[in-house]
């Protein structure tokens, strides 16, 4: 039997492990309640908000105030919503947004560009950022609690093999 007949290994296989959606508007005003919306009306979770580090006077931002909103996805519900994200950039990616650990982000510049998201007059318009991170089964062992270890290096999932991921799972050109 040749390499390219042999079935895929079921520990080799890669898989969307999770998708982080990003929304920072810098305030904590009716912005960001509009951010949260966007963020609550696309995946139909519920957003947590993260808090300024530091205080930056230019920017009127005082630490601990929050300023951004950000949904974490898994499962199937992290591949629907990376594929209508995906429809918002023309599938299209560039290859230095992929990082060597196979992780990768795009940003979308509005998200009526999103397919199925229509635009709210009272929120205005408003980019966010997709954090994408690609894994292989077996990779929670690096944070389990109990009897934690390294994952070896074949085992990682490079920047070329991602890239073929999502070429092949996605239909995206990587330019």
């Amino acid at each position: 039997m040749s390499i390219e007949n042999q079935p895929i290994d079921q520990m080799k296989a890669i898989k969307v492990h999770s998708v982080v959606l990003n929304i920072s508007v810098g305030s904590s005003e009716e912005k960001l309640e509009g951010a949260a919306k966007i963020l609550e009306k696309l995946t139909g979770q519920k957003p947590s908000y993260r808090r300024a580090k530091k205080t930056i006077k230019e920017f009127k931002i005082k630490k601990g105030e929050p300023i951004a909103c950000i949904v974490t996805l898994r499962g199937k519900k992290a591949e629907e919503i990376l594929d209508r994200a995906l429809e918002a950039v023309n599938r299209r990616i560039k290859a230095e947004s992929f990082t060597d650990r196979g992780n990768f982000s795009f940003g979308i510049k509005e998200y009526i560009d999103i397919p199925g998201m229509s635009y709210d007059p009272s929120i205005g318009i408003l980019g966010m950022d997709v954090c994408v991170n690609l894994a292989r089964a077996g990779w929670r062992v690096k944070y389990r609690r109990v009897k934690a270890s390294k994952i070896g290096k074949n085992h990682l999932v490079t920047k070329q093999e991602a890239i073929e991921f999502m070429k092949e799972k996605f239909k995206v050109e990587v330019i």
